[in-house]
């Protein structure tokens, strides 16, 4: 898809939710345009001696309900559409968990895999020193995302700290446990989907035996494979980016972990039962539960039809297009939407920067149960807003979200919208 049109599809999940609400104009004036994004151009010294410049934004989208929140990504094809689109959802994710904060973005133009480890830590310094000014533990507070891990938000922390001249762990969320980070942010994203999957199980005709395909094999699918697989869910295909392999009888998932850890779960294929499959043909899959958790986009008008899911649980950021929205609504399929189905994340990051605030860090034990009072509440919340209003569940999700927001909007009065 066309980036520039990335935001504009987002917002027609705003105009929707709009319709179902009695708002002020001024909402959707306020939630319909970035409150700001910069741009800049980064410059490092490579390995060699060279020099080379990357391009770098950070957005934060709306910041009615407190800081903005939101990860930097490192990705070759980042556009300044797709960070203001993401920020967009980040907003009303957090307004969706009712987390104290607006939504926010950024990324880097690069291939990571393409930089030693010098090269990426002096990048991620840079950005940092770049956005010093944007970012901060009462303004933006950014997190990993798609190329970037602990390692690099303990550098860009770090950075932080020296140009500030203190340490400011509350500053970034994502970070290792030994500079602040907090237990159970790991698995947070998958986690939180998993609880929502058990919550409302019942009700989505999925017990332990229904089976299981997973597009994305990082992070998110990693740790959904493994929770899943714990409660009796059977894991019968899954993709990484070099392919897919499937089997009906179920895959062991210590084996994915090993092969992906090597390389790709494509090395199992033609081994006990296990075939290969195209990417494509993943989406077709005989399954119960259809988790994708891995980039925008992935199911759209021309493979939704070929969906065989009865449920469809979006781990990634939209994964599923408008359109192909409407195609999976009209055959009855139930989509958990990404601005609740992933936000444990978000609301492990805001217990991060919660436990950095205080100087007091909780058990594992303790963030697993917050997270799982949260997941459940909202998701009942959108669960019954949806049959009350005999609307889909992403629709719902964005009712839910919006009339927070506005409460927001509205409570701080027109004198906001001309300040900076």
């Amino acid at each position: 898809m066309h980036a520039a049109s990335m935001l504009d599809q987002a917002l027609t999940r705003l105009d929707e939710a709009a319709r179902h609400l009695d708002l002020d104009a001024d909402v959707l004036e306020k939630l319909k345009y970035p409150r700001e994004t910069t741009k800049v151009r980064l410059m490092i010294r490579m390995d060699d001696g060279s020099r080379k410049s990357f391009m770098a934004w950070r957005c934060r989208y709306d910041d009615t309900r407190g800081p903005t929140k939101g990860g930097i990504r490192f990705h070759p094809d980042s556009t300044m559409e797709e960070v203001e689109t993401l920020a967009f959802w980040m907003t009303f994710k957090c307004a969706v968990m009712n987390l104290p904060y607006g939504g926010g973005k950024g990324a880097v133009q690069v291939d990571p895999h393409t930089l030693s480890k010098a090269e990426l830590e002096r990048l991620s310094r840079a950005y940092v020193q770049a956005f010093s000014k944007i970012i901060g533990p009462d303004r933006d507070i950014p997190a990993p995302d798609v190329y970037t891990n602990s390692m690099i938000m303990g550098w860009m922390a770090d950075e932080y700290a020296s140009i500030v001249g203190e340490a400011t762990p509350a500053v970034i969320t994502g970070k290792p446990i030994a500079l602040g980070g907090s237990l159970g942010r790991d698995d947070a994203t998958a986690r939180g989907g998993y609880y929502l999957v058990l919550r409302l199980a019942e009700k989505l005709g999925l017990k332990p035996g229904s089976r299981v395909a997973i597009q994305g094999f990082g992070n998110a699918g990693q740790h959904i494979a493994r929770l899943l697989t714990a409660e009796g869910y059977r894991i019968v295909s899954v993709s990484d980016s070099k392919g897919a392999i499937h089997d009906p009888s179920g895959l062991d998932v210590t084996r994915l972990l090993k092969a992906k850890g090597q390389g790709s779960v494509t090395s199992l294929a033609g081994t006990d039962g296990i075939s290969a499959l195209s990417a494509n043909d993943l989406i077709s899959v005989d399954c119960d539960l259809f988790v994708p958790a891995a980039l925008e986009d992935m199911i759209h008008e021309g493979n939704a039809a070929g969906v065989k899911a009865k449920v469809v649980l979006e781990l990634a950021n939209g994964p599923i297009t408008p359109e192909a929205d409407e195609i999976l609504a009209n055959k009855g399929v139930v989509v958990l939407p990404d601005i609740l189905a992933n936000a444990g994340g978000v609301t492990v990051s805001y217990f991060e920067w919660v436990q950095n605030r205080q100087g007091y860090y909780w058990p594992v034990e303790d963030v697993h149960a917050r997270l799982k009072t949260i997941m459940e509440r909202e998701g009942d919340a959108i669960w019954v807003l949806a049959k009350d209003k005999g609307i889909a569940l992403r629709s719902a999700a964005y009712v839910h979200a919006l009339s927070r927001l506005a409460g927001a909007i509205e409570a701080h009065g027109t004198q906001q919208f001309f300040t900076s």
